[in-house]
């Protein structure tokens, strides 16, 4: 029997009707409108198409966003000082700067200069330090691990007590999903490129996390039955079938594992669409945070 289908752009949907509920009720009782800036370097079409899908969400939902879109020329000390105006805005509740970033640009610099209380990326070390941190108020957990456990507990999956294994150790994904999920009670192994005998730990897995960033890496003999499987990967595959020239895939053989699994997520469609909503929350909850604390 096929898995069940975990639709990412219907809990996505419904996770977005809560926050512009939230955000008319806080511009009613506050006169508070959540701000998002959304900062851009460089020409690069799938960043722009990232930050457009990003300022179009929030004016969804009645966020406003403020886009800034900068030359690949621009040096590192002109981009501090305009996150430095961001960060002491009162209309700017969270700051984004997409990455990747030029050559030139030191990433980890840029993400230390944006305050922690506006981190709505949640890539701080300081965010993703406290995720490890048993019983610690973690400010903004980053957008696309929250949307995988969103995913999983409002499917019903019960994550405390099971097993659970995430491919990839990068700090945008991999480690902090496997952090949230351990904060939550479950037993994690993490794999990666130096793992040995891979499958064999996946097939441990009653829920498998697939964020190392190849396409179709996961097979069905890599699956334990019955595991719930969530797919982080997007992956472009040339196809000259499909209007675009390609076609999306994520780290699994959808095809194949949605035979052995209980539930899985498809890609698109699956984790992308709550990557997006959990910016958005992130950026809600940073407005509420500022009603009791100084701008």
């Amino acid at each position: 029997m096929s898995a069940r289908i975990i639709d990412g752009s219907a809990i996505a949907a419904a996770v977005r009707s809560e926050i512009k509920a939230e955000v008319e009720r806080l511009k009613a009782e506050h006169g508070v409108i959540p701000g998002l800036a959304t900062v851009l370097i460089g020409d690069d079409p799938a960043s722009a198409t990232y930050v457009r899908n990003k300022r179009r969400a929030c004016a969804e939902v009645g966020i406003q966003s403020f886009g800034y879109e900068l030359p690949a020329t621009i040096s590192q000390d002109e981009l501090l000082q305009l996150l430095s105006e961001l960060s002491a805005r009162c209309d700017v509740h969270g700051i984004l700067v997409q990455l990747p970033l030029p050559s030139h640009i030191d990433a980890r610099r840029v993400v230390e200069a944006i305050p922690i209380q506006k981190d709505v990326d949640g890539f701080h070390p300081a965010n993703l330090g406290l995720l490890g941190v048993k019983g610690a108020h973690v400010p903004f957990a980053p957008c696309t691990p929250q949307g995988c456990v969103e995913l999983l507990e409002r499917s019903g999956v019960q994550i405390g007590g099971r097993r659970a294994v995430v491919l990839g150790r990068s700090t945008i994904v991999g480690l902090p999903t496997a952090l949230m999920l351990l904060a939550r009670d479950a037993t994690v192994t993490i794999c990666h490129s130096k793992t040995p005998n891979i499958a064999q730990v996946t097939r441990s897995a009653d829920i498998l996390v697939a964020a190392i960033g190849r396409p179709r890496f996961v097979t069905a003999d890599m699956v334990k039955p019955d595991a719930v499987v969530i797919d982080v990967g997007i992956n472009r595959l040339a196809d000259p079938s499909d209007p675009r020239g390609f076609r999306l895939v994520g780290d699994v053989d959808f095809d194949e594992v949605r035979e052995v699994a209980s539930a899985i997520t498809p890609v698109p469609g699956g984790v992308g669409p709550m990557t997006i909503a959990m910016l958005l929350r992130n950026t809600l909850r940073a407005a509420l945070n500022q009603l009791t604390a100084a701008c």
